[in-house]
Formats: C-alpha cells, sequence, structure tokens
C-alpha cells in the first residue's frame, strides 16, 4: 500500500480530514497516518489494535492537534450519544466484523448536525472485478487484518438512513470518499 499512500491516498486523506470540524472521533486511527492532515479541531482517536494503537500514540506526539488515542472498536463506542461534530473512518469499514453495527454506532454517538466523513474501498460496479474482489476476498481477510476487498459500503450507509452529501470515486472506482450526515426528521 506504500505506493498508493505517498502517491494517491495524502492527497485523498488531506482533502476529506480538511472539512473535519469541532470534536473529532477517529474510528479504527490504526498507525495515526491522518493525523497529520488535522488542523484547529481536538480529536478522540480509537484503535482496537494493540500494535497499531502504539504507533498511533507516538503519532499523535508528533502533530500540533490535540489528539487523545484509547483502545475501542466501533461497533461499541465508549460516548454517550451526540459526542462528536465529526466521525472520520478511512480504510477501516472493510476490516469490522460487523459493519452494520459500526455504522449505527458512528451515527448515535455523531451530532444530529454533524459530519461523517470516510474514504473506503468498494466491491468495483463492473460485475467482472467484482466477481475478481469476490473470490480473493477469503484469502485477503487472512493476510489483511479481515479487510474485505468487497464491501458494498455505499449499500450498509444508505440502509442505516444516513444521508450522503457526497461521493467522489478515486483510482479506478475501486476507493471512494463519502461524506454524510444523519437523515434529519
Amino acid at each position: 500500500m506504500k505506493p498508493l499512500e505517498t502517491k494517491r491516498f495524502i492527497d485523498i486523506r488531506s482533502e476529506l480530514i480538511n472539512k473535519a470540524k469541532g470534536e473529532v472521533l477517529e474510528i479504527g486511527s490504526g498507525t495515526g497516518i491522518n493525523f497529520s492532515f488535522y488542523k484547529d479541531v481536538s480529536v478522540t482517536a480509537i484503535e482496537p489494535n494493540p500494535v497499531l494503537r502504539k504507533a498511533s500514540y507516538e503519532r499523535a506526539y508528533e502533530v500540533k492537534t490535540p489528539i487523545h488515542v484509547i483502545e475501542g472498536n466501533a461497533e461499541q463506542l465508549p460516548f454517550a450519544d451526540h459526542s462528536f461534530d465529526t466521525v472520520v473512518g478511512t480504510l477501516v469499514l472493510c476490516t469490522i466484523p460487523n459493519p452494520v453495527k459500526a455504522i449505527r454506532e458512528i451515527s448515535r454517538v455523531c451530532k444530529p448536525t454533524g459530519t461523517i466523513l470516510l474514504f473506503e474501498h468498494i466491491r468495483h460496479e463492473n460485475s467482472l472485478l467484482g466477481k475478481i474482489q469476490d473470490l480473493l476476498t477469503p484469502i485477503w481477510k487472512r493476510a489483511c487484518d479481515g479487510c474485505h476487498l468487497n464491501r458494498d459500503t455505499i449499500h450498509l450507509l444508505r440502509q442505516e438512513e444516513l444521508e450522503i452529501i457526497d461521493i467522489k470515486k478515486h483510482v479506478g472506482n475501486i476507493f471512494i470518499t463519502v461524506e454524510a450526515r444523519k437523515k434529519q426528521k
């Protein structure tokens, strides 16, 4: 992934995270790769993997933005309802065992006027490429920390009654950025 990170993802991450405002929750912070992009916000970052969480701690100390890294997972967030102005997830919904539960939790902790910002890879809309992803996913999951190459993240978001404000496709339509919010009732 390093070539993609340095040549393509850095701009995608920067553009997406630049939209974060106020109190931010980042789910699955991994190595803390996003931390340098946050400006004028306060970030709480959760990461379940202890090795990756250690890397997040180290990166959090290298940036000016206040970032508090804690253990946690997106399927059971330890925060009150409506706690965050922005919730960010980058290349994380693909690895979560129960993405529907995670999306419900993200929606729960996001303020009614808040924003959900996601960068994900998805099942390709081309049927042949999608079938290749389906075939590779069982092997890929074992090799890449549970990552599902073929998650239909857009469908999952829509079924949880999130309003999608913007979707941008990247790198051959395999990756997307999404800006969403709770549907106003």
